[in-house]
């Protein structure tokens, strides 16, 4: 079965054909980070226009790219769910449109969920249950993940997501946008004890998460309270990258504390992780250090596959068709 995937929730516009929910035939993505980099994050207005400029050019890319004709996809994909109101609309009019006019069902997918999925791609048998991570620009959320299709959100962001404060911060560092790969690159570089940045766990066993503190602490450290420029803003790189390790390993640490907290509670079989911020190297480290101390396997998928991709919509929407959701031609965009 080949399933055409439509992603446009935030500043990619993706097309994807995927086979049987598991082989990626094609997978187009283009990014915007061009567009959006001198204003330091995503312009909502910017965003939209860039999408509706690009998706039919996508979609015949990947349909050229799978050697395949329209008229030959199953069933179309598209995420409906969290995301930007007015890139969501472009993605899911588009499907809409194919679905009529090819007369194939039309599935509509949870951005979140999606990115849960992108392990399934690469991986075979994953344990369930499972602790699954999202982690990105937007979202910082554990699900308990009971199968493929189902997932129960168990703790969230109460203020800043994770990737949301590493673009403040790489922007308080003069560092550029997008700021996760780039502190990524530059705290290997750099000492992570150099500066005791705060670990917001809140109350006992919570799983949420809150990274706004972190942000302004790393503001206060670098310009001082009063905005007054201190040593950290007159250093040299040497300190730079010690701020960015610093800042860096606050985050992971939350975040693996919170995961393997969520899976001891839930006693589950495995981790998932999903997202862009999933593609960075020290979290990735520190959970697969702390699963083998645990003894419990974790999940992340290429780097590729962590950003917004079409694919894992084209595969999750596989699992969803077995399963009969299909959605009808009266889906809207869910901001």
């Amino acid at each position: 079965m080949l399933i055409l995937g439509i992603e446009t929730s935030c500043d990619e516009t993706s097309a994807a054909v995927v086979k049987d929910g598991k082989e990626i035939v094609s997978s187009i993505i283009l990014s915007q980070n061009t567009l959006h980099g001198e204003f330091g994050g995503v312009v909502p207005e910017i965003a939209c226009r860039a999408h509706l400029e690009a998706i039919t050019g996508i979609i015949d890319n990947a349909l050229v790219d799978a050697k395949i004709q329209l008229k030959e996809i199953d069933a179309i994909a598209v995420v409906n769910t969290p995301g930007l109101i007015g890139s969501l609309l472009i993605g899911v009019t588009a499907a809409k449109s194919l679905s009529m006019i090819l007369d194939v069902p039309l599935i509509a997918i949870d951005h979140l969920h999606a990115h849960i999925y992108a392990n399934n791609l690469e991986y075979n048998d994953i344990p369930y249950p499972a602790i699954s991570l999202v982690v990105s620009g937007g979202h910082t959320i554990l699900f308990l993940s009971e199968s493929e299709t189902r997932h129960i959100p168990l703790g969230w962001t109460i203020d800043d997501a994770a990737g949301e404060a590493f673009d403040k911060v790489a922007k308080i560092l003069g560092l550029g946008y997008p700021g996760g790969p780039i502190i990524d690159r530059l705290a290997k570089y750099g000492n992570q004890y150099a500066v005791p940045f705060p670990r917001a766990y809140l109350e006992k066993d919570s799983l949420d998460f809150s990274f706004s503190g972190l942000k302004t602490a790393v503001l206060y450290y670098c310009e001082g309270q009063n905005a007054r420029p201190s040593k950290a803003t007159t250093s040299g790189n040497q300190e730079v990258a010690d701020i960015a390790a610093s800042f860096q390993e606050a985050v992971v640490d939350v975040l693996v504390e919170k995961t393997f907290l969520a899976s001891r509670i839930y006693n589950v079989l495995g981790i998932l992780t999903g997202g862009g911020v999933a593609a960075n190297s020290r979290l990735r480290q520190k959970l697969k250090d702390k699963s083998k101390e645990l003894a419990i396997p974790v999940y992340y998928p290429s780097a590729l596959l962590c950003t917004d991709n079409a694919a894992m919509v084209a595969g999750l929407a596989y699992k969803k068709y077995l399963g009969g959701d299909i959605s009808t031609l009266d889906i809207e965009a869910v901001p």
